[in-house]
Protein backbone atom coordinates (compact mmCIF):
# COMPACT_ATOMS: atom_id res chain seq x y z
CA UNK A 1 0.00 0.00 0.00
CA UNK A 2 2.79 2.27 0.85
CA UNK A 3 4.45 1.90 -2.74
CA UNK A 4 0.88 2.07 -4.02
CA UNK A 5 0.16 5.92 -2.05
CA UNK A 6 3.70 6.65 -3.19
CA UNK A 7 2.96 6.52 -6.74
CA UNK A 8 0.15 7.76 -6.88
CA UNK A 9 1.54 10.95 -5.41
CA UNK A 10 3.95 11.22 -7.65
CA UNK A 11 1.58 10.77 -10.84
CA UNK A 12 -0.29 14.03 -9.23
CA UNK A 13 3.12 15.92 -8.24
CA UNK A 14 3.90 15.21 -11.95
CA UNK A 15 0.11 16.51 -13.29
CA UNK A 16 0.84 19.41 -11.22
CA UNK A 17 4.49 20.43 -12.74
CA UNK A 18 3.37 19.90 -16.24
CA UNK A 19 0.74 21.98 -15.96
CA UNK A 20 2.63 24.59 -14.92
CA UNK A 21 4.91 24.06 -17.57
CA UNK A 22 2.16 23.96 -20.46
CA UNK A 23 1.07 27.54 -19.07
CA UNK A 24 4.14 29.04 -18.50
CA UNK A 25 5.24 28.00 -22.48
CA UNK A 26 1.95 29.34 -23.72
CA UNK A 27 1.45 32.30 -21.42
CA UNK A 28 5.63 33.21 -22.62
CA UNK A 29 4.34 32.59 -26.33
CA UNK A 30 2.01 35.29 -27.06
CA UNK A 31 3.07 37.73 -28.67
CA UNK A 32 1.85 40.59 -26.52
CA UNK A 33 3.82 42.68 -23.56
CA UNK A 34 2.28 41.94 -20.17
CA UNK A 35 4.21 45.37 -19.19
CA UNK A 36 2.60 47.51 -21.95
CA UNK A 37 -1.26 45.96 -21.38
CA UNK A 38 -0.61 46.98 -17.70
CA UNK A 39 0.48 50.62 -18.54
CA UNK A 40 -2.83 50.75 -21.13
CA UNK A 41 -2.59 52.06 -25.10
CA UNK A 42 -2.88 55.88 -23.25
CA UNK A 43 0.10 55.76 -21.15
CA UNK A 44 2.76 58.41 -20.62
CA UNK A 45 5.31 55.68 -19.33
CA UNK A 46 8.30 56.11 -21.51
CA UNK A 47 10.53 53.76 -23.34
CA UNK A 48 13.28 53.90 -20.30
CA UNK A 49 10.62 53.68 -17.80
CA UNK A 50 8.96 50.74 -19.35
CA UNK A 51 12.07 48.81 -19.26
CA UNK A 52 12.82 49.74 -15.95
CA UNK A 53 8.91 47.73 -15.07
CA UNK A 54 10.52 44.89 -16.86
CA UNK A 55 13.49 44.38 -14.77
CA UNK A 56 11.56 44.61 -11.72
CA UNK A 57 9.13 42.06 -12.70
CA UNK A 58 12.26 40.00 -13.93
CA UNK A 59 10.48 39.86 -17.84
CA UNK A 60 13.79 41.51 -19.14
CA UNK A 61 15.74 37.63 -18.23
CA UNK A 62 16.19 34.97 -20.29
CA UNK A 63 12.88 32.42 -20.68
CA UNK A 64 14.66 29.92 -19.48
CA UNK A 65 15.93 31.47 -16.36
CA UNK A 66 12.54 32.91 -15.55
CA UNK A 67 11.06 29.04 -15.69
CA UNK A 68 13.80 28.10 -13.48
CA UNK A 69 13.35 31.33 -10.75
CA UNK A 70 9.15 30.95 -10.94
CA UNK A 71 9.25 27.17 -10.47
CA UNK A 72 11.71 27.56 -7.53
CA UNK A 73 9.92 30.72 -5.94
CA UNK A 74 6.58 28.05 -6.29
CA UNK A 75 8.75 25.26 -4.39
CA UNK A 76 9.26 27.30 -1.28
CA UNK A 77 5.37 29.11 -1.60
CA UNK A 78 5.97 31.87 -2.80
CA UNK A 79 3.06 32.69 -6.09
CA UNK A 80 4.56 36.03 -6.45
CA UNK A 81 3.22 39.61 -7.30
CA UNK A 82 0.22 40.26 -9.35
CA UNK A 83 1.45 42.75 -12.38
CA UNK A 84 -1.76 44.41 -12.19
CA UNK A 85 -2.51 45.53 -8.70
CA UNK A 86 0.90 44.20 -7.25
CA UNK A 87 -0.75 42.53 -4.36
CA UNK A 88 0.48 39.09 -3.26
CA UNK A 89 -1.10 36.67 -5.53
CA UNK A 90 -1.51 33.94 -2.67
CA UNK A 91 -3.35 37.03 -0.81
CA UNK A 92 -5.97 37.56 -4.06
CA UNK A 93 -6.66 33.83 -4.30
CA UNK A 94 -7.49 33.51 -0.09
CA UNK A 95 -9.82 35.80 -0.86
CA UNK A 96 -11.76 34.32 -3.93
CA UNK A 97 -11.57 30.89 -2.85
CA UNK A 98 -13.71 30.66 -0.29
CA UNK A 99 -16.47 32.34 -2.26
CA UNK A 100 -16.10 29.85 -5.20
CA UNK A 101 -15.66 26.77 -2.98
CA UNK A 102 -19.22 27.60 -0.96
CA UNK A 103 -20.87 27.58 -5.05
CA UNK A 104 -18.80 24.77 -6.34
CA UNK A 105 -19.01 22.30 -3.28
CA UNK A 106 -23.40 23.04 -3.08
CA UNK A 107 -23.15 22.28 -6.59
CA UNK A 108 -21.33 19.00 -6.23
CA UNK A 109 -23.42 18.23 -3.52
CA UNK A 110 -26.94 18.84 -5.31
CA UNK A 111 -26.08 17.80 -8.55
CA UNK A 112 -24.73 14.16 -7.02
CA UNK A 113 -28.26 13.92 -4.99
CA UNK A 114 -30.26 14.77 -8.21
CA UNK A 115 -28.28 12.73 -10.11
CA UNK A 116 -28.73 9.55 -8.20
CA UNK A 117 -32.23 9.63 -7.38
CA UNK A 118 -32.87 10.29 -10.81
CA UNK A 119 -30.94 6.98 -11.53
CA UNK A 120 -31.50 5.02 -8.92
CA UNK A 121 -35.66 6.36 -9.75
CA UNK A 122 -35.58 5.48 -13.22
CA UNK A 123 -34.42 2.03 -12.20
CA UNK A 124 -36.46 1.21 -9.94
CA UNK A 125 -39.64 2.00 -11.56
CA UNK A 126 -41.14 -0.93 -13.39
CA UNK A 127 -43.59 1.29 -16.28
CA UNK A 128 -41.04 1.24 -19.17
CA UNK A 129 -42.62 4.41 -20.14
CA UNK A 130 -41.58 6.27 -17.01
CA UNK A 131 -38.20 5.10 -16.84
CA UNK A 132 -37.19 5.98 -20.56
CA UNK A 133 -38.54 9.43 -19.86
CA UNK A 134 -36.27 10.33 -16.49
CA UNK A 135 -33.14 8.69 -18.49
CA UNK A 136 -33.75 11.34 -20.99
CA UNK A 137 -33.35 14.15 -19.02
CA UNK A 138 -29.93 13.51 -18.50
CA UNK A 139 -28.89 14.26 -22.21
CA UNK A 140 -31.09 17.67 -22.18
CA UNK A 141 -29.13 18.63 -19.48
CA UNK A 142 -25.61 18.21 -20.11
CA UNK A 143 -26.81 19.94 -23.27
CA UNK A 144 -28.35 22.77 -21.65
CA UNK A 145 -25.40 26.19 -21.34
CA UNK A 146 -24.52 27.36 -18.26
CA UNK A 147 -24.73 30.80 -18.87
CA UNK A 148 -28.20 30.59 -20.38
CA UNK A 149 -29.47 28.31 -17.43
CA UNK A 150 -28.19 30.81 -15.11
CA UNK A 151 -30.03 33.76 -16.74
CA UNK A 152 -33.17 31.68 -16.96
CA UNK A 153 -33.05 31.23 -13.03
CA UNK A 154 -32.46 34.94 -12.22
CA UNK A 155 -35.30 35.94 -14.34
CA UNK A 156 -37.54 33.73 -12.76
CA UNK A 157 -36.23 33.51 -9.04
CA UNK A 158 -34.35 37.11 -9.01
CA UNK A 159 -36.65 39.59 -10.91
CA UNK A 160 -40.32 38.17 -11.39
CA UNK A 161 -40.56 36.46 -7.75
CA UNK A 162 -38.03 38.29 -5.86
CA UNK A 163 -37.09 35.07 -3.95
CA UNK A 164 -32.85 34.68 -4.50
CA UNK A 165 -30.53 37.72 -4.80
CA UNK A 166 -29.58 38.71 -8.22
CA UNK A 167 -25.80 39.78 -7.90
CA UNK A 168 -23.68 39.78 -4.93
CA UNK A 169 -21.77 37.21 -2.08
CA UNK A 170 -23.64 37.82 1.00
CA UNK A 171 -25.87 35.47 2.21
CA UNK A 172 -26.63 31.79 2.05
CA UNK A 173 -29.31 32.83 -0.91
CA UNK A 174 -26.43 34.31 -2.80
CA UNK A 175 -25.23 30.96 -3.43
CA UNK A 176 -28.62 28.85 -4.16
CA UNK A 177 -28.65 30.02 -8.00
CA UNK A 178 -25.63 29.49 -8.96
CA UNK A 179 -25.40 26.74 -6.72
CA UNK A 180 -28.04 24.93 -9.04
CA UNK A 181 -26.71 26.60 -12.27
CA UNK A 182 -23.34 23.81 -11.69
CA UNK A 183 -25.72 21.57 -9.86
CA UNK A 184 -27.65 20.62 -13.39
CA UNK A 185 -25.30 19.68 -15.80
CA UNK A 186 -23.46 18.00 -12.86
CA UNK A 187 -26.37 16.27 -12.17
CA UNK A 188 -27.15 14.75 -15.75
CA UNK A 189 -23.93 13.72 -15.96
CA UNK A 190 -23.71 11.78 -12.96
CA UNK A 191 -27.54 10.32 -13.98
CA UNK A 192 -26.26 9.32 -17.21
CA UNK A 193 -23.50 7.54 -16.21
CA UNK A 194 -25.18 5.23 -12.90
CA UNK A 195 -28.19 4.81 -15.04
CA UNK A 196 -26.20 3.09 -17.76
CA UNK A 197 -24.00 1.08 -14.73
CA UNK A 198 -27.14 0.40 -13.20
CA UNK A 199 -28.40 -1.11 -16.32
CA UNK A 200 -25.77 -2.89 -16.96
CA UNK A 201 -25.12 -4.55 -13.13
CA UNK A 202 -29.01 -5.53 -12.90
CA UNK A 203 -28.41 -7.58 -15.58
CA UNK A 204 -25.58 -9.81 -13.89
CA UNK A 205 -26.01 -13.40 -12.38
CA UNK A 206 -25.71 -12.32 -9.00
CA UNK A 207 -28.48 -9.66 -9.40
CA UNK A 208 -30.65 -13.09 -10.54
CA UNK A 209 -29.01 -15.04 -7.44
CA UNK A 210 -30.26 -12.16 -5.11
CA UNK A 211 -33.71 -12.24 -6.21
CA UNK A 212 -33.98 -15.87 -6.02
CA UNK A 213 -33.04 -15.59 -2.17
CA UNK A 214 -36.16 -13.64 -1.73
CA UNK A 215 -34.33 -10.50 -1.81
CA UNK A 216 -37.07 -7.42 -2.56
CA UNK A 217 -36.18 -4.68 -5.19
CA UNK A 218 -35.41 -1.89 -3.83
CA UNK A 219 -33.01 -4.13 -1.35
CA UNK A 220 -31.62 -5.27 -4.83
CA UNK A 221 -30.92 -2.68 -6.29
CA UNK A 222 -29.23 -0.33 -3.34
CA UNK A 223 -27.53 -3.48 -1.57
CA UNK A 224 -26.35 -5.48 -4.20
CA UNK A 225 -26.34 -3.37 -7.54
CA UNK A 226 -25.98 0.20 -6.86
CA UNK A 227 -22.77 -0.87 -5.25
CA UNK A 228 -20.65 -2.23 -8.01
CA UNK A 229 -22.41 0.71 -10.16
CA UNK A 230 -21.35 3.37 -8.23
CA UNK A 231 -17.23 2.95 -8.90
CA UNK A 232 -17.52 4.26 -12.13
CA UNK A 233 -19.29 7.53 -10.90
CA UNK A 234 -16.50 8.02 -8.24
CA UNK A 235 -14.29 8.80 -10.84
CA UNK A 236 -17.08 10.85 -12.70
CA UNK A 237 -17.44 13.01 -9.54
CA UNK A 238 -13.70 13.73 -9.36
CA UNK A 239 -13.51 15.11 -12.94
CA UNK A 240 -16.88 17.10 -12.17
CA UNK A 241 -14.83 19.05 -10.02
CA UNK A 242 -12.10 20.51 -12.46
CA UNK A 243 -14.86 20.84 -14.65
CA UNK A 244 -17.70 22.81 -11.97
CA UNK A 245 -14.23 25.17 -11.21
CA UNK A 246 -13.69 26.10 -14.97
CA UNK A 247 -17.87 26.29 -15.05
CA UNK A 248 -17.12 28.96 -11.75
CA UNK A 249 -15.54 31.41 -14.38
CA UNK A 250 -18.72 32.21 -16.42
CA UNK A 251 -21.51 31.20 -13.27
CA UNK A 252 -19.37 33.97 -11.41
CA UNK A 253 -20.13 36.56 -14.16
CA UNK A 254 -23.30 35.66 -14.50
CA UNK A 255 -24.02 36.33 -11.12
CA UNK A 256 -21.81 38.81 -10.26
CA UNK A 257 -20.21 37.27 -7.89
CA UNK A 258 -16.11 37.73 -6.60
CA UNK A 259 -14.51 34.65 -6.45
CA UNK A 260 -12.02 32.37 -8.86
CA UNK A 261 -13.93 33.02 -11.60
CA UNK A 262 -13.88 36.89 -11.26
CA UNK A 263 -10.16 36.75 -10.54
CA UNK A 264 -9.41 34.53 -13.52
CA UNK A 265 -11.20 36.54 -15.80
CA UNK A 266 -9.43 39.70 -15.08
CA UNK A 267 -5.93 38.01 -15.09
CA UNK A 268 -6.23 36.91 -18.30
CA UNK A 269 -7.24 40.18 -20.03
CA UNK A 270 -4.84 41.91 -18.12
CA UNK A 271 -2.49 38.96 -18.71
CA UNK A 272 -1.32 39.47 -15.27
CA UNK A 273 1.12 36.28 -15.63
CA UNK A 274 2.18 35.68 -12.12
CA UNK A 275 -1.58 35.16 -11.35
CA UNK A 276 -2.81 33.29 -14.02
CA UNK A 277 -0.08 30.15 -13.54
CA UNK A 278 -1.49 30.58 -9.74
CA UNK A 279 -4.69 30.01 -10.97
CA UNK A 280 -3.49 27.27 -13.21
CA UNK A 281 -1.68 25.62 -10.45
CA UNK A 282 -4.56 25.63 -8.41
CA UNK A 283 -6.65 23.91 -10.84
CA UNK A 284 -4.31 21.12 -11.68
CA UNK A 285 -3.74 20.99 -7.71
CA UNK A 286 -7.53 20.52 -6.82
CA UNK A 287 -7.99 18.07 -9.52
CA UNK A 288 -4.88 15.98 -8.80
CA UNK A 289 -5.90 15.82 -5.05
CA UNK A 290 -9.67 14.56 -5.63
CA UNK A 291 -8.53 12.09 -7.60
CA UNK A 292 -6.09 10.56 -5.60
CA UNK A 293 -8.83 10.64 -3.03
CA UNK A 294 -10.83 9.01 -5.21
CA UNK A 295 -8.86 6.51 -5.94
CA UNK A 296 -8.26 5.34 -2.22
CA UNK A 297 -12.01 5.21 -1.92
CA UNK A 298 -12.40 2.43 -4.54
CA UNK A 299 -11.61 -0.12 -2.03
CA UNK A 300 -13.75 1.52 0.26
CA UNK A 301 -16.76 1.34 -1.77
CA UNK A 302 -15.43 -2.55 -2.75
CA UNK A 303 -12.84 -4.06 -0.36
CA UNK A 304 -12.60 -7.20 -3.57
CA UNK A 305 -10.46 -4.45 -5.83
CA UNK A 306 -6.85 -4.80 -5.74
CA UNK A 307 -4.15 -2.33 -6.45
CA UNK A 308 -4.04 -3.50 -10.16
CA UNK A 309 -7.45 -2.73 -10.47
CA UNK A 310 -7.50 0.55 -8.91
CA UNK A 311 -4.59 0.94 -10.95
CA UNK A 312 -6.95 0.46 -13.80
CA UNK A 313 -9.96 1.61 -11.89
CA UNK A 314 -12.24 -1.17 -13.64
CA UNK A 315 -15.24 -2.34 -10.88
CA UNK A 316 -14.22 -6.38 -10.83
CA UNK A 317 -17.46 -8.12 -10.55
CA UNK A 318 -17.35 -11.66 -8.80
CA UNK A 319 -20.62 -12.37 -7.40
CA UNK A 320 -22.85 -10.67 -4.84
CA UNK A 321 -21.13 -8.45 -2.93
CA UNK A 322 -22.07 -8.62 0.97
Amino acid sequence: MARYLLARAGQAVFVIWAAYTISFAVLFALPSDPVAVMAGPNSSLTPEQLDAMRADLGFDRPVAEQYVTRLGAILRGDLGQSIQSREEVSHLIGQALPQTAQITAAGLGLGVLLGTALAVGASLTGWRWLRQTLMSLPPLGVSLPSYWVGLLLLQQFSFRWHVFPAIGNEGIGSIVLPAVTLALPAGALVAQLLGKSLESELRAGYVDTARAKGLGRAAVHVRHALRNAVLPTLTMVGLLVGGMLSGSVVVETVFSREGLGRLTTQAVSGQDLPLVQALVLLGATVFAVVNLLVDLLYPVVDPRITREDRRSRAPVVAGAPG
